[in-house]
């Protein structure tokens, strides 16, 4: 059983731009939450330092919008930044979270997830009970990563078990195999009675600077790594360096930057209406 990983938002941030733009367009497939007599109760799973949680706040300004998230480091974070009253009479806050094990204690109109399932082995399997959360034609909307056979993800998994590593590392570099692909979604969605928009699509991300597949890992795929060999500065060094080599071979600097696609998937599903 591995630990958790430990969260960096700094280092989390530092590819911010990129990193929101897959939910820009999700958020841009969500249709129009159901009429209340209300403002809209939204959630938002693994909301990380709440950057994108405040998104929410632009297309639903009164709405009540709490994120939730497991690491201390990214609340604290989302508390200083963005928690708080709303211009549109709205508001924002923030909650500790294990979503792997988070049901709605209310009802919600939209339950919204960013690039947070991955971590989460077994998630399709917590879709029945938050569309029971959800109220009658309430939003069930997420957007993983899909890039796990990638060679960032491919060549940490295998350096991760060769002989230096593998006692120390052994999967902590294949975490992700539970990502389903866009139609396996779309159908346990339907057995559940939802109204699906799922597809995908492959970001070719022209990362600038020296290194910066590494760097943009870092703050994702890299974490249970980074946290297992936390107390030991010089194995992390060795094993970054090595991890490095991999990805410059992989990944060449080209005279724009160096080229990095990434594949995401994206669910838009809504609970029937009565």
């Amino acid at each position: 059983m591995h630990s958790a990983p430990t969260w960096d938002p700094q280092q989390y941030l530092r590819h911010s731009e990129l990193r929101t733009r897959p939910f820009l367009d999700l958020l841009q497939r969500i249709p129009a939450l159901p009429s209340r007599d209300r403002p809209a109760r939204v959630a938002d799973l693994g909301c990380g330092p709440g950057h994108v949680t405040a998104l929410l706040a632009d297309r639903w300004p009164d709405a009540r919008i709490t994120g939730f998230d497991i690491s201390r480091d990214m609340l604290e974070q989302a508390e200083r930044h963005h928690a708080g009253p709303t211009p549109g009479g709205g508001r924002l806050d923030f909650r500790y979270a294990d979503i792997a094990h988070w049901t709605p204690d209310e009802p919600y109109d939209l339950i919204v997830s960013n690039a947070a399932l991955q971590w989460v082995p077994g998630h399709p399997e917590s879709f029945a009970a938050w569309l029971d959360g959800l109220t009658p034609g309430g939003i069930l909307a997420f957007q993983v990563p899909g890039n796990f056979t990638s060679p960032s993800h491919a060549l940490l998994g295998e350096l991760c078990a060769t002989p230096r590593w593998r006692d120390r590392l052994a999967g902590h570099g294949r975490r992700f195999v539970h990502i389903l692909e866009p139609a396996d979604y779309l159908d346990r969605l339907a057995d559940l009675g939802c109204e699906s928009d799922v597809w995908e699509t492959t970001y070719l991300q022209l990362l600038p600077g020296e290194d910066p597949v590494l760097d943009w890992t870092k703050g994702t795929a890299l974490r249970p790594v980074l946290t297992a060999l936390a107390d030991d500065p010089e194995a992390t060094e060795e094993f970054l360096g090595q991890y490095r080599d991999l990805l410059r071979k992989a990944y060449p600097p080209a005279p724009h930057g160096t080229v990095f696609p990434f594949r995401r998937v994206f669910v838009v599903a809504r609970k029937a209406a009565f």
